[in-house]
């Protein structure tokens, strides 16, 4: 019996044989579906981004705001070398950011506004008990360094506001003069218009920090529902692609809520109430963030508002993406250019890849050279399915190669693709990058070039790593898998037509390492 098993002309060797070829060749049309489920999936999640994009809507569900005039409280201004801003009564708006243009085309423009349209506002003030509180339009007197408001009763707010990066903070000494005791209950919060611009593919809205996780509401949900929260400490507000503005009162138990109201978004926190007796002071802290979503500058405005630098998203695959946007920086820092520094990040990359690569493009050379061999084998066993892919099967054994081979690097660009799409959408240097004839990296390219060139350099890497003798090889695994994927040049190019134009680059600069690498191959298995 173990003789018979033995022999390869058994019955027993010839089932195990046949087995293993159609297992296979089910994993290679595995490979090949998965890769166009990829590209379907690649395909959906843009036009759902686009369908269901947030837009401003003309009828909401809650209340407007009761209006406030605020016509007789002067304004006044205050600024550092990050921003300015205007402070009237309790609000501070009009945030300009002197570090960025408004436009990223022209660097020497206007600088980004936050809360810069007509009734946005970030609002600081108190809910008093047994005494008053200044409301929003109060008038204070002195400069913004050093202002005071004063009641009847004898309570005193002395309130400071000073500027540090992007935090603005609001340092309020309440001092209680009457004879009775009093309570102060410190809001914040932050009201702000729609966004009428989708930005599909990173999180924004509101975004809350409570018990040490971060929540985010979409504007979509918030046009329609109101949340709350209760946490011991946090901080609200909102964020858009690019930039953030957020609360945060440095006190404990807090009620945090984020809604719509009419045209308009609320985000505010309100902390438990201070006591204070009388001849007694108490100083309370609020600090305001108002820059960009950027992880470094989070970094450093944590230290005033804990958790802000969780904000950031980088998606799913955040250990990949985090790394590759510091390389890019990194290389940014060097040669000055975030396309050049594109191109270098792409390069490393293909140089940690080439182990990888090298097998794949070997195993699919000795393919190549198969093809003849396996031609003869589908003719020859045309009429007998099993015998062919048990014959098939020896034929890769012998060549110690598998017909799944050639579906590995595209696998391992799947997470990259993903990372580096989410890295290039949250960075803000990105928006303003200029790249030859691209004024920024983060979005389309205008003139097209860039998906055009991916396209027609994908399609000459699938080209040199077709078979020779694919016409005649219709029932190998890897024929069916080039066969099915041919319109994935065309493809591509209209998906990445409407990609960040930094993406592109390095799809495109990829593609051209990957021909090279083959090149540098095949001339070494010729020699």
């Amino acid at each position: 019996m173990v003789k018979y098993l033995n022999n390869n002309n058994s019955g027993f060797n010839m089932w195990n044989a046949n087995k293993n070829a159609s297992q296979s060749s089910k994993a290679s049309s595995r490979i090949g579906g998965m890769l166009w489920w990829f590209i379907m999936l690649i395909a959906a999640w843009m036009i759902i981004g686009w369908i269901m994009g947030p837009k401003k809507n003309a009828e909401n569900v809650s209340d407007a705001l009761p209006a406030v005039d605020m016509s007789a409280v002067p304004v006044q201004q205050i600024s550092s070398d990050k921003l300015s801003a205007s402070v009237q009564g309790l609000r501070i708006y009009d945030v300009k950011l002197a570090d960025f243009a408004a436009s990223a085309k022209d660097l020497n423009g206007a600088r980004v506004a936050l809360l810069g349209a007509e009734g946005d506002y970030a609002e600081v003030g108190y809910i008093a008990t047994g005494a008053a509180a200044p409301v929003a339009n109060a008038k204070w007197r002195g400069a913004p360094d050093k202002m005071t408001w004063r009641d009847a009763s004898g309570v005193e707010f002395t309130r400071t506001v000073s500027i540090a990066d992007y935090v603005i903070t609001v340092t309020d000494e309440i001092k209680n003069n009457s004879k009775t005791n009093a309570t102060f209950a410190p809001y914040a919060r932050i009201v702000r218009g729609a966004v009428e611009k989708s930005s599909a593919g990173v999180k924004t809205g509101a975004v809350s920090f409570v018990n040490s996780d971060v929540e985010y509401r979409d504007w979509r949900k918030l046009e329609n529902k109101s949340y709350a929260y209760s946490t011991i400490n946090g901080f609200t507000g909102f964020a858009e692609q690019y930039w953030e503005t957020i609360v945060s009162i440095s006190r404990p138990d807090q009620t945090i809520r984020v809604k719509g109201a009419g045209d308009k978004f609320i985000a505010d926190a309100a902390a438990g109430a201070v006591a204070i007796a009388p001849g007694a002071t108490d100083t309370i802290i609020t600090n305001i963030y108002a820059g960009p979503r950027e992880q470094g500058t989070l970094a450093a405005a944590s230290k005033e508002i804990a958790g802000i630098n969780e904000t950031m998203d980088y998606g799913w695959f955040w250990f990949l993406a985090q790394p590759m946007l510091w390389l890019i920086n990194m290389f940014n820092s060097f040669v000055h250019n975030y396309g050049i520094a594109i191109i270098l990040m792409t390069v490393l990359l293909r140089l940690i890849l080439w182990p990888v690569t090298r097998k794949s493009y070997t195993s699919m050379m000795a393919m190549q050279k198969m093809q003849p061999e396996m031609a003869r084998i589908q003719k020859l066993y045309a009429n007998d399915k099993p015998r062919m892919q048990m014959e098939m099967m020896r034929l890769y054994q012998t060549h110690k190669t598998s017909p799944m081979s050639g579906c590995l690097p595209m696998l391992i660009q799947i997470p990259i693709f993903f990372a580096l799409y989410k890295a290039l959408l949250v960075s803000v240097q990105m928006r303003s990058a200029h790249f030859l004839w691209i004024s920024d990296l983060a979005a389309m390219d205008p003139y097209f070039i860039l998906p055009i060139l991916m396209g027609a350099t994908m399609w000459l890497q699938q080209y040199l790593q077709s078979a020779s003798s694919n016409k005649n090889a219709g029932n190998d695994p890897v024929a069916q898998t080039q066969k099915a994927m041919k319109w994935m040049p065309v493809l591509f190019t209209v998906m990445f037509a409407w990609m960040p134009a930094g993406l592109v680059l390095y799809w495109t600069v990829s593609n051209i390492l990957a021909i090279a690498q083959m090149y540098i191959i095949k001339m070494r298995a010729a020699k």
